[in-house]
């Protein structure tokens, strides 16, 4: 056994405890399908958002890290219930009285508002396939229209109208009264109108694979199960999909926790064996609540990626997946230069250690170098204090900081500070508040100029920073109100960089101009 297997057999890191689950499945047998095959849903009711990537993200990660620990192959599949009715209309799309004209129908069979595919289901898939295809991910597509009308669903379809009696008990132990009364696990797509029914059945018929039920007008009608003219109801289709393509992993969202038991049910109601499965915690937008799909709340992938890179987006995804996480730009900053510390630390840790590390989950073992010598928060307080419209400025300062980097050499600092300047105009520029200084912090600051202007050491993070906590600490207890002071008053925001690094990057002279904007009101 490899010293990785062996290290990554003890790992604590939550990628390895979920893929060695997995692989208890199989620790008398193998897998009779020949691999372990993991699963993610996505419901296309609107435009893909940023949970659909973390899900895809996180179940990548397990599958890289049961490869580790396994030799058995693996398969994953991105299955798309694209055959759901579309019970309201998306508010962030176009068109939306054409779209209301379609409710009810499956979503491939409803039109497309931006008149580029299709239809509203196959315009979905088509954006969530490009995001994934971004990202570099290996997956197979599954449509649910293409499963219930090609056949392959057609063995479990038929299973599920055998045993129809055993998989309702299941469900009606769910349901409130009233709905108990007409509640059916299948629903017919009407023939006419195209629309998914909700309506009670008058027959089951197992031994002729049909079911039997009047529409909203009072006419009967009888259709196979088989062949796309029924879909089951979600919670049923959950657990009768992990039966027909035998899922082994599944993870899904804390809203989803409580039909664990239905879904594993089903599943075994038709014979096979229920997958493992892994709860994560929600995102929440800015003001805590839950983020939708269909409301476009929070922020979505392409936003994320105006400000930041992708691997950034991947080490937000990667932290803590059972606590609930705020997902909105403020977050932004905070995970490029975590990102980058973990990827500088990554070559001094030993290999238990790595495999702890999120970048090692992130590259997939194959963990680059940082190049970013400017802290992100760094970047953005530089275009704050200079006004930058385009990086080109911020390698002025970059260049006097670290003579050697260039775009070449250094590819994440040129990428973080285009970044950067997007962010600041977009989001710091627009909530900037100076204030003046009190007295106490006008005395202080008038010291630090007086001491920056005699200074003639070197121009370097920790000298320039022993020389700010010089002044600070003989005025302020505690000494962060001076820190505190320094922000809000030169650079418009309640928090901050080191500030002795900051002046290294922006200058001596600069930061001398700066003060003394502030002592004469010109910042206010």
């Amino acid at each position: 056994m490899s010293n990785l297997r062996e290290a990554a057999l003890e790992s604590k890191a939550w990628p390895f405890e979920e893929a060695r689950r997995v692989l208890k499945r199989y620790e008398k047998k193998p897998p009779e399908k020949g691999y372990v095959l993991f699963e993610t849903g996505y419901g296309p009711s609107g435009l893909p958002h940023i949970g659909t990537f973390g899900e895809v993200l996180r179940t990548t990660m397990i599958r890289r890290a049961f490869e580790v620990i396994s030799d058995i192959p693996t398969r994953l599949i991105c299955f798309s219930d694209d055959m759901d009715g579309m019970r309201k209309v998306p508010g962030n799309v176009p068109h939306q009285e054409m779209l209301r004209e379609h409710l009810q129908k499956p979503l491939t069979s409803v039109p497309d508002p931006f008149e580029e595919f299709e239809s509203f289901g196959h315009h979905n898939n088509a954006m969530l396939r490009r995001f994934l295809d971004t990202f570099g991910f290996e997956y197979e597509f599954y449509s649910a229209t293409e499963f219930y009308k090609s056949g392959q669903f057609d063995q479990t379809l038929l299973l599920a109208a055998e045993r129809y009696d055993d998989i309702m008990k299941i469900m009606l132990k769910s349901l409130r009264e009233e709905r108990r009364q007409t509640y059916s696990i299948f629903l017919p797509i009407h023939p006419e109108t195209g629309r998914v029914l909700y309506v009670p059945m008058k027959e089951v018929n197992a031994k002729d694979g049909t079911i039997t039920f009047d529409d909203d007008d009072g006419r009967e009608w009888t259709l196979p199960v088989t062949g796309g003219n029924v879909k089951l109801q979600w919670k049923p289709d959950f657990g009768a999909r992990w039966a027909a393509l035998g899922v082994d992993f599944e993870m899904y969202g804390k809203d989803h926790s409580t039909n664990t038991p239905i879904y594993d049910g089903i599943c075994r109601a038709l014979s096979a064996p229920a997958p493992e499965h892994f709860t994560y915690e929600l995102f929440l937008d800015d003001k805590g609540q839950k983020i939708s799909k269909s409301s476009g709340n929070g922020i979505s992938i392409d936003e994320w990626l105006t400000y930041a890179s992708t691997e950034s987006l991947s080490y937000f995804m990667y932290l803590k997946p059972k606590t609930a996480k705020r997902l909105y730009f403020d977050v932004i900053p905070k995970a490029v230069d975590e990102y980058h510390q973990q990827l500088r630390a990554y070559p001094t840790q030993e290999p238990k250690a790595q495999l702890n590390n999120p970048v090692y989950h992130i590259h997939n073992g194959d963990v680059p170098a940082s190049t970013l010598v400017v802290p992100f928060a760094m970047l953005l307080n530089l275009a704050s204090v200079s006004g930058a419209e385009d990086k080109a400025q911020l390698w002025g300062f970059i260049n006097r900081y670290a003579p050697e980097a260039s775009a070449e050499t250094h590819p994440d600092l040129d990428q973080a500070a285009g970044f950067a300047v997007r962010y600041f105009n977009d989001f710091v520029k627009p909530e900037r508040s100076y204030r003046a200084p009190s007295d106490l912090e006008r005395e202080a600051l008038v010291a630090l100029r007086a001491d920056l202007a005699a200074y003639d050491g070197p121009v370097e993070d920790e000298a320039l920073q022993s020389l700010v906590y010089a002044v600070g600490r003989d005025r302020f207890d505690p000494l962060r109100d001076w820190f505190k002071a320094l922000y809000e008053v030169l650079l418009g925001a309640s928090q901050g960089p080191r500030f002795g690094g900051f002046i290294a990057l922006y200058g001596v002279e600069e930061t001398i101009a700066l003060i003394d904007k502030a002592l004469a009101g010109e910042l206010v």
